[in-house]
């Protein structure tokens, strides 16, 4: 997958994120997970495309590790919304499958790098 491709996909995960956050019922409690789903979950897009400005390796790791912290964090959010039934379940875990794989990509991503220093 190019870098381009990746940043697609990483922006349409953030689109489905907000499309979910869209979806979540008004309460006190969603509310804080609604933020908090929206700031991480936009960000693995965001962010990503700082990796793909990275000067070095060095830089990139770092900026991928940003990056794959920010999408654990997502799946988390994901666990909490799917748990607390707020959402059909396909819905989120369609999104939650998404978010799984792009993790699993920005893994092998950082070990290919580390093992080059």
């Amino acid at each position: 997958m190019t870098s381009e491709e990746l940043k697609n996909r990483t922006k349409h995960y953030s689109l489905s994120i907000i499309n979910l956050v869209e979806k979540l019922p008004i309460t006190a409690a969603s509310k804080i997970v609604a933020y908090q789903i929206a700031k991480s979950g936009t960000s693995v897009g965001a962010n990503y495309r700082a990796v793909c400005r990275a000067r070095s390796d060095k830089e990139f790791i770092a900026k991928m590790e940003i990056v794959l912290e920010e999408a654990d964090e997502t799946l988390f959010w994901l666990e909490i919304i799917k748990e607390k039934n707020w959402i059909e379940k396909a819905t989120v875990d369609s999104v939650w499958k998404e978010g799984n794989e792009l993790t699993a990509i920005f893994v092998s991503s950082l070990k290919t790098v580390k093992s080059k220093i």
